[in-house]
């Protein structure tokens, strides 16, 4: 065994016996023990299981449009979060389902069963768009993320979709539990770029660099669960620079997709929902007294979310 395997096989181990352990000791902790991590994947697990005998959603062609980027493993919440709309409002809208390049012949069946009348974009139909619009050769760095880094979809598979204008993109792991009425009305007059507040600001780069990239300030505190912006002003050269002197300067990070899109709107004229109102990480109290329009639940408040949340939407 040379030098070079010896070192691989050291490295091997030491993620092997130390680094994996004491990360997955740290998830559970942060959960409040293995146990309590336990009961809210057997949750979770239940929610999907569940999410198959929702009752069908209309979607209408004239309704007012969403879009969720969505695929296998995020469908039932989906699915959860547009039946909890639904039971708040009356408002008419049309569902447009973005292939994350997990659709199968089982995912469209149950998309056309339980939503019927559903826009259903698969990833053939996205290839051709992107292929149209940022081909490989002039936007690399872009289609190599898309391939290591899903979220970035949001932005790419959406924004380059034939339909032109603004566009509101909702998260799947949500639920609304009053009329989102400054969305809609959004939805029917969109002007200025939609978003929702932070709990904390989550970007993942430095605040300079971002500025200095985009030539602009940042807003703080910036959310993309509930994003709406115009596919026109997107500009896909500056996207692509972006996130290249980005990741060379700062390294990798899961809120790439959230900087960027902080990045796109700079200091803009824009409208942000209602932090009381539109909550990003709802703490106990909040779930269990559906506080709020929506809740996004993200970090710990995914233990509520799976263990509690869900059921009420049944």
């Amino acid at each position: 065994m040379n030098n070079l395997e010896i070192q691989k096989l050291k490295q091997f181990l030491i993620n092997f016996l130390y680094r994996h352990p004491k990360s997955t000791l740290e998830l559970y902790n942060r959960f409040g023990g293995y146990s309590d991590y336990r009961k809210m994947i057997k949750s979770r697990q239940h929610m999907e299981k569940e999410s198959a005998d929702l009752s069908p959603v209309c979607s209408f062609p004239d309704g007012l449009p969403i879009y969720f980027l969505t695929g296998i493993k995020y469908l039932y919440q989906t699915l959860y979060c547009i039946q909890s709309l639904l039971k708040v409002t009356k408002t008419k809208f049309k569902f447009i389902l973005i292939d994350d390049g997990s659709f199968n012949d089982t995912i469209i069946k149950q998309i056309t069963n339980q939503l019927p009348g559903a826009e259903v974009v698969t990833s053939s139909m996205i290839d051709h768009n992107l292929n149209f619009i940022l081909p490989q050769k002039k936007y690399p760095y872009l289609h190599h993320k898309r391939n290591v880094y899903p979220h970035i979809k949001k932005l790419t598979d959406i924004h380059t979709l034939p339909e032109k204008g603004w566009k509101l993109v909702l998260d799947s792991d949500m639920l609304f539990w009053d009329e989102p009425t400054e969305m809609l009305d959004w939805l029917k007059s969109p002007k200025v770029p939609l978003h929702m507040v932070d709990c904390k600001e989550s970007y993942g780069y430095s605040i300079r660099l971002m500025e200095t990239l985009c030539d602009s300030k940042i807003k703080p505190l910036l959310n993309v669960g509930a994003i709406g912006l115009n596919s026109n002003n997107i500009n896909w050269q500056l996207l692509e620079n972006w996130v290249k002197v980005l990741e060379e300067a700062e390294g990798k990070t899961y809120y790439l997709e959230q900087a960027l899109t902080a990045m796109l709107i700079g200091n803009c004229a824009s409208e942000a929902l209602p932090k009381d109102k539109y909550i990003v990480n709802p703490y106990y109290e909040m779930v269990m007294n559906k506080k709020g329009t929506l809740h996004h639940y993200v970090d710990l408040s995914k233990k509520e979310y799976f263990n509690t949340a869900w059921k009420d939407i049944r």
